[in-house]
């Protein structure tokens, strides 16, 4: 079973696992840890006097350490895998793995937000941003799809179905800044199908006045491909 103890004495699985180093991971852990505490329900008060388990006894959680749980967190977020494959990492099932991920994922999510460390997801303020500007503004566009199980309903496969992937999948466009290695924008999740200069069109980005022509290019290259390729069809 994945522990965290035993995977950060290999840094290189560590970082393919996570997406962090065990510094940056160290640095998120005191922020999660505290959103995880406040996040967890108070027991109720006892109405009445119960019989006390003796010290030590009872079912031993699987993800009883904190560190154990952002690892299990940040992996499912870096592989996007199946719930019942994550839940085998880790020695749980797909219930016990469903109700940790809906349980941790906020938890994770209010940690990076107030460290500022989430994407922007207005395409509109990507011009606004520190972020987009440091080091240059060098900023790369591009598209990245994700795996998905196949729809049961056809009329969902079809619409998940992404012809250039031969698979099923869910589809995001991320802007990066070239010189921090940081992605300043996320936008919305779309069907994989859908074209990657249409899904620019509809984010509507605006960059900063000082940019690097890398990302308009890419958008440029997006049309351009998109153009040959309806000509082509005509033929």
């Amino acid at each position: 079973m994945l522990r965290y103890v035993e995977l950060k004495e290999k840094p290189k699985e560590f970082l393919a696992a996570t997406g962090l180093t065990d510094e940056e991971f160290q640095t998120l852990l005191p922020t999660f840890e505290e959103h995880h505490q406040l996040s967890s329900k108070p027991k109720p008060k006892a109405t009445k006097k119960k019989k006390q388990r003796q010290s030590g006894g009872g079912r031993k959680a699987k993800l009883s350490d904190i560190r154990d749980k952002l690892l299990f967190v940040l992996i499912y977020q870096k592989t996007a895998q199946l719930q019942t494959m994550h839940g085998l990492e880790f020695g749980l099932s797909q219930p016990q793995t469903n109700y940790w991920i809906h349980r941790l994922l906020p938890v994770l999510q209010k940690s990076l937000r107030e460290m500022g460390m989430m994407p922007e997801r207005n395409g509109r303020k990507v011009s606004e941003m520190i972020q987009a500007v440091e080091g240059g503004a060098n900023l790369s566009l591009d598209a990245s799809e994700r795996l998905l199980q196949r729809p049961v309903n056809i009329e969902k496969q079809a619409e998940k179905y992404s012809g250039k992937k031969k698979t099923h999948t869910d589809k995001n466009l991320l802007l990066v800044n070239e010189n921090t290695k940081r992605v300043v924008y996320l936008s919305k999740t779309v069907e994989g199908k859908k074209h990657d200069k249409k899904l620019a069109d509809e984010s509507h980005i605006s960059y900063p006045a000082n940019a690097g022509t890398g990302a308009r290019y890419r958008i440029s290259r997006l049309s351009t491909k998109r153009s040959d390729s309806a000509a082509a069809k005509k033929k």
